[in-house]
């Protein structure tokens, strides 16, 4: 069977052939551009510069090549523009990172060095307004810069923060149909990022591709604005889901089955050893805009929903199961209750567990190759039973991962798949 097949049987609760890989096909299932190329070189793939897919996050792409030497089996449509609002297709350009490498990235990706030497990126490349991001010399990725300017009470209006969330044009629809048809062509499963339904994402409330961001922009601000503005961020998430039905709409009309698999919000709700609210304010704040959002794709698509939270949120899988989720990622099995087999035993038949393949925090990174093994192995014993797992790592691969760590990760993954 195909990787597509293997994948519709995943996600749909019935037991594959083998277990179904992700590496690269969204934002948080991705892999540094350093490991990408640390990959390549050990394939004996063509040596050239990696293009950057997500910068932010300095995610690499993962072409054919190299999904053909790991094994992956699913692939993602990304869109027109990148984090920063920069076109993010052809023509690239190359340039040099702090770590040495070349890689490539779109024409208009303008940066400049501030006074420490730090790394400065510009809302739709416009180096004439305030930098949006900043990379320390140190660094291997961004970090978010707070533009907020100061809150006056009396004036704030939730349209200001839904100045990113707009109707799909013409120019977006036709690249979408584009973009998914060439994913489909892959043979793959396909995952798209359409972008719009991302309720309070923390990656994205600070407005990066703005700019001049109004509203509630700081992370700190927005956080707590969710206990004592609760009217304001309801107020926010109405108006937006409206939107990203309407563009759910439009947008089904030119993909229709091109994709299996739609990414509909990053929110975080865990930290390493809780949750950032209750269960209780989960299901009055977010949850029946979720449930909206859900019930809509699954009543007019054939389209599985994606949920990704880092953190401890055992207490809240039931939860995102009852706003309709039906996959949930990374499943980050080193914070605390988030024990594999409760996991699977509790919540295996209605969620579909995409990632918490092996941890990233300690094993991938420091481990002995052949823990890695070990480690692989027995997470895809426990969370493979009767289907609804998709190997991938606990969120992304980053950049100094030792080679022969990842090696080892793959292989394990052949060796479980008797390939």
């Amino acid at each position: 069977m195909d990787s597509r097949q293997q994948f519709l049987k995943t996600v749909n609760h019935r037991q594959p052939d083998r277990v179904v890989i992700d590496m690269g096909s969204t934002g948080v299932t991705g892999i540094h551009v350093l490991a990408v190329e640390k990959l390549r070189n050990y394939f004996g793939l063509e040596k050239r510069p990696v293009r950057v897919t997500e910068p932010y996050q300095m995610l690499g792409e993962v072409d054919p090549e190299l999904q053909q030497a790991i094994g992956i089996d699913v692939v993602g449509a990304w869109g027109k523009n990148n984090m920063f609002g920069i076109y993010n297709q052809a023509p690239f350009k190359p340039f040099k990172t702090f770590w040495g490498q070349e890689v490539l990235v779109p024409e208009n990706f303008n940066t400049t060095l501030d006074a420490k030497g730090d790394l400065l990126v510009y809302p739709e490349g416009d180096t004439t307004v305030a930098a949006a991001a900043k990379m320390p010399q140190s660094g291997y990725f961004f970090d978010a810069i707070i533009r907020q300017p100061p809150i006056d009470e009396e004036k704030l209006d939730p349209a200001d923060n839904l100045e990113e969330f707009g109707l799909v044009s013409s120019g977006d629809l036709d690249f979408w149909a584009t973009a998914t048809r060439n994913a489909r062509a892959t043979g793959k499963a396909v995952i798209a990022s359409l972008g719009g339904t991302a309720l309070g994402d923390i990656a994205l409330v600070p407005g990066l591709q703005l700019k001049h961001p109004k509203g509630i922009r700081d992370v700190a601000e927005w956080y707590m604005s969710t206990v004592v503005r609760p009217d304001y961020i309801q107020a926010v998430f109405d108006r937006q889901v409206d939107i990203a039905i309407e563009n759910f709409r439009r947008l089904y009309e030119v993909i229709g089955d091109n994709i299996d698999a739609v990414f509909i919000c990053g929110t975080d709700f865990g930290t390493q050893e809780s949750t950032f609210c209750s269960p209780e304010q989960f299901d009055e704040l977010w949850l029946p805009y979720y449930r909206r959002i859900n019930d809509w794709v699954h009543l007019h698509t054939p389209w599985k929903t994606f949920k990704h939270s880092c953190g401890a949120v055992e207490t809240f899988m039931g939860h995102f199961i009852a706003a309709g989720f039906d996959i949930i990622n990374p499943v980050q099995i080193n914070a605390r209750g988030m024990d594999p087999a409760l996991l699977k035993k509790k919540y295996g038949r209605e969620l579909v567990f995409w990632g918490g393949g092996i941890d990233t925090q300690k094993t991938l990174p420091y481990a002995s190759p052949s823990e890695v093994r070990r480690e692989v192995l027995r997470l895809c014993e426990i969370f493979s039973k009767d289907g609804g797992f998709v190997f991938n790592t606990v969120h992304n691969i980053q950049a100094n991962v030792p080679v022969e760590n990842l090696v080892a990760m793959i292989d394990a993954l052949k060796e479980f798949n008797n390939q």
